[in-house]
């Protein structure tokens, strides 16, 4: 695993120990900023569920301005710190050990809109994707023209329309998915 492009490209970075956490791939994860191209030098990401930190990182590899990086995990902090560290990048984090739904209200209250939100739970929690819809949409953390990006199993399927968002693209990538959502506008 490493950033793919920017000011920290071929940086290798380390994974949390355990089963729990699943790395995006290089391909995928050079696909998906393919996707996404130029990004914004005044852009704010929040990467959830984390893990290594691999995409928020690359998120500020290739110019954001702020990645915000939440997780739950001590093993993944921990190593979220280490790879910011590395890739010299953490002046441009907050690293946050904390439940995404406690963070995301956090985030309303301090007002702040993210241009990305990339969101890579883990994959056999019940409904965990659809509450944090719900929570993105109820607290209005997401930019009017951000992108909400999902990457989940392949045996999901969400929907094209949830809680206020439009799924906008979609790749399939073996056994994994990423879906990319943004505020419907045709809502009344």
């Amino acid at each position: 695993m490493r950033v793919i492009s920017g000011r920290s490209k071929g940086h290798k970075l380390k994974a949390p120990k355990g089963s729990k956490v699943r790395p995006t791939e290089d391909r995928i994860k050079e696909s998906l900023f393919n996707i996404i191209r130029d990004i914004n030098t005044s852009s704010i990401a929040l990467d959830a569920f984390a893990g290594s930190g691999a995409i928020g990182i690359e998120f500020l590899s290739r110019g954001a301005k702020k990645v915000y990086f939440v997780d739950n995990s001590y093993d993944s902090i921990s190593t979220i710190q280490e790879n910011l560290n590395h890739t010299k990048l953490l002046n441009n984090a907050e690293v946050i050990k904390g439940d995404i739904f406690g963070e995301i209200k956090k985030f309303a209250d301090e007002n702040i809109k993210f241009n990305y939100i990339y969101l890579d739970p883990p994959f056999l929690i019940d409904n965990l994707l659809d509450r944090v819809f719900e929570s993105i949409k109820e607290e209005d953390i997401l930019a009017t023209d951000g992108l909400l990006i999902v990457e989940h199993g392949k045996k999901l399927k969400l929907e094209d329309l949830i809680y206020g968002f439009k799924k906008v693209d979609y790749r399939s990538y073996g056994n994994k998915i990423i879906d990319f959502y943004k505020i419907n506008t045709e809502e009344a």
